[in-house]
């Protein structure tokens, strides 16, 4: 059975992008290498060949993957979510209690995290600590550096 992975609509249009640019434009220009490099003479010996014949397959797969993958994604919906506590997709602003710092993270799913946006996986150690809790109480996280205190502050979507 396809495994169902979730996203969030641009997460979704990102990945439907991706494979319309392999299928409309690498796709084609896969082809037009082979082609050339079929007219060059004795495919035998042609390396050209080879390696545009090699590329193909390879374009191929990762095409089988993303349609398999989009046929078997689920948007999330986030006006049906509760915004009383953490969870998928919420945006979260904690205040780390030994340094004093503010930091805020958004809780996406896996394959959308990004750090560089401050968008963390459901599956890392700060989201699962976060996951259900309420604005005002604390989440203990254990991190490489030891335990880390964290209160959060606010709740958005």
């Amino acid at each position: 059975m396809a495994k169902v992975t979730y996203y969030t609509k641009e997460g979704f249009k990102k990945l439907k992008d991706e494979l319309e640019h392999l299928m409309n434009v690498q796709r084609p220009l896969i082809s037009n290498q082979i082609a050339e490099a079929r007219d060059k003479g004795d495919l035998s010996e042609n390396a050209e060949y080879d390696a545009a014949k090699d590329a193909q397959g390879m374009l191929e797969m990762k095409i089988a993957k993303l349609q398999e993958l989009i046929s078997n994604a689920r948007i999330l919906d986030e006006s049906k979510m509760d915004e009383s506590k953490v969870l998928l997709l919420s945006t979260v602003r904690l205040k780390n209690h030994k340094t004093g710092k503010e930091m805020a993270y958004t809780i996406v799913p896996e394959n959308e995290a990004d750090l560089k946006l401050n968008k963390v996986s459901v599956n890392s150690p700060i989201a699962k600590g976060l996951l259900g809790k309420k604005v005002g109480e604390r989440a203990k996280i254990s991190a490489p550096a030891g335990i880390i205190e964290l209160e959060i502050l606010e709740i958005t979507r």
